[in-house]
């Protein structure tokens, strides 16, 4: 036999053992598990077909391919094979390779036979055109009335006078299930997804096949087909491993497109639906855990940190639109968590007047500071745990920084705060010697900050700070207090540009500073006019970074 490498990736005798196990698909069993196998045998056909539309003629193809004439005909006398349109499609494009206008074998001639008999609808057409339909209006129609069927038994079923399901079976709607899997695309099977993601049987077990709930979702993500929302939430709550895929899918997506604006980064996660699904406390929970080791694998960068902070908005959003009756208290989201602090933080600043702010800070770093400097915190976990949450409200730390040069604060509760957030454990009096530095670095730009001619050399000792200092944290607290310093000082909008370039330039900070400066522009397009003065150098400002990020 002559030898070709793409004989064992092909895997005929894997194939043509499934097809001799298969037959003509006459028992439930086979009929299930060609469904199941649908898109590896598409794949696999596929892959067939771009190998022997190359070859010089079949005689070729099947010196190469002995196997090919037994394989292709099994699977032409299968009927749940050839009923699939993309498989049905692919073995005709294989078995059109095999035709020969002079066959000299029998599997030329039973290629050619097969090929005609794909042909010739003669008899099939006369029957659909007398009942008044075109071939593609009658198999339409069939389609539609199985699905029709098929939902109308799952729903007359699904529950009696006392709430109980009835008399069909599980495995039954799990059969329903598994046939569904090479047909999820057609739109017209979307009611039947539907009814079967929101159906429930009476067995703690999951009664969907788990191919079929992987299929959908892919789908969905892939935006492929299109769901109601209860229908997915259905979806994720029955099978986490598909809620998971479809938080990485969301960070997936964020992290390979540039967003230029934190409405955009918004637009994008409300998308997904996820904010909203989150409204039930197992889904949010779970998220929340993906976006827990996305943190702990990328060092905490600036960008998952935004992406936690808009995600947690839209769910505080989604959270106080759901109706009272079902509304879920904040508790059962964050139920390890001390309670005020959980509500304090997820009070959202629009809810207080701007004379308020600096007042609940206070109240928000000083509850913080007992609960983690004056009882006894078990492990790292725990302080996690703690900082994780304060992560998820981030736009209060944002808010503090903002306060801390504009308004009149007690500078030492916010900036403890400040420090806590950006070094949030305290080994070695890590966080106390950051909250130190913190304090002469606020003390020296408030010496500055009613300055109106500023230069560039007045401000060298901050900017030393950020570009001198070893530690991540530190040099991310000092790169917020200074970004913030030259946007809201009087005389810091001269020298911004070239202060930032120079930041940017000795330090690998452009996507901090960068996010930052989009979640600034967000508060002020929420703001209106009062902080109309610094949005100019705050766009230009972003259009230089996004060069660099």
């Amino acid at each position: 036999m002559a030898q070709d490498t793409t004989v064992p990736k092909l895997n005929f005798e894997y194939w043509l053992d499934k097809a001799i196990e298969w037959g003509q698909a006459t028992t439930l069993e086979s009929q299930k598990d060609v469904c199941l196998h649908l898109p590896q045998l598409q794949e696999f056909l596929h892959q067939l077909y771009e190998t022997i539309k190359h070859l010089q003629g079949s005689t070729v193809a099947i010196q190469q391919f002995p196997l090919i004439g037994q394989l292709l005909g099994r699977l032409c006398w299968n009927p749940f094979v050839i009923g699939y349109d993309e498989s049905q499609r692919t073995l005709m494009w294989c078995l059109c390779c095999l035709f020969s206008s002079e066959p000299q074998n029998a599997v030329e001639l039973k290629a050619n036979s097969w090929i005609r008999w794909e042909s010739n609808e003669a008899e099939t057409s006369t029957f659909i055109s007398a009942l008044g339909y075109t071939s593609a209006d009658y198999y339409c129609h069939l389609v539609k009335n199985m699905v029709v069927s098929l939902v109308t038994e799952l729903r007359e079923n699904q529950f009696n006078g006392l709430n109980i399901q009835e008399s069909i079976s599980a495995s039954r709607v799990n059969a329903m299930s598994i046939f569904c899997v090479p047909l999820i695309t057609l739109p017209d099977l979307t009611p039947l997804l539907e009814t079967l993601l929101l159906h429930h049987g009476g067995s703690s077990k999951e009664i969907l096949s788990s191919e079929f709930l992987e299929a959908v979702n892919e789908a969905f993500l892939k935006k492929k087909i299109s769901l109601p929302e209860p229908a997915v939430f259905s979806l994720w709550l029955r099978h986490l491993p598909s809620l998971e895929k479809a938080t990485l899918h969301l960070l997936d997506q964020l992290f390979s497109i540039q967003l230029n604006s934190l409405e955009e980064v918004a637009c994008v996660i409300k998308d997904s639906l996820l904010p909203q699904a989150a409204s039930h406390p197992a889904i949010f929970r779970m998220v929340n855990e993906i976006f827990k080791n996305a943190l702990v694998e990328t060092d905490g960068t600036s960008e998952v940190r935004t992406i936690i902070q808009v995600f947690t908005q839209l769910f505080l959003q989604a959270h106080q639109n759901e109706n009272k009756q079902h509304k879920f208290p904040l508790k059962a989201y964050f139920p390890n968590h001390h309670q005020p602090l959980v509500r304090g933080l997820a009070r959202r600043p629009f809810e207080l007047p701007t004379t308020s702010w600096s007042q609940h800070l206070k109240h928000i770093s000083d509850m913080l500071k007992v609960l983690v400097e004056d009882t006894n915190i078990s492990s790292l976990t725990d302080l996690f745990e703690i900082w994780f949450l304060v992560a998820c409200f981030g736009e209060w730390v944002d808010i503090a920084a903002e306060q801390l040069l504009k308004a009149a604060v007690e500078p030492d509760a916010v900036l403890w705060l400040l420090a806590f957030y950006y070094c949030p454990k305290n080994e070695n009096q890590q966080r106390t010697q950051t909250m130190e530095e913190a304090q002469a670095l606020y003390h020296h730009l408030m010496m500055l900050f009613s300055c109106v001619d500023l230069s560039p050399k007045d401000l060298e000792a901050a900017v030393h700070r950020v570009t001198g200092t070893e530690q991540c944290c530190n040099q991310r607290l000092t790169t917020h207090l200074v970004t913030n310093f030259l946007l809201f000082s009087p005389g810091g909008h001269e020298i911004a540009q070239e202060c930032i370039c120079r930041i940017t330039e000795i330090t690998d900070t452009s996507k901090e500073i960068y996010n930052l400066l989009i979640r600034t522009a967000c508060r002020f397009n929420h703001s209106g006019k009062e902080n109309q003065r610094p949005v100019k150098l705050l766009n230009e400002l972003l259009q230089k970074l996004q060069l660099k990020v």
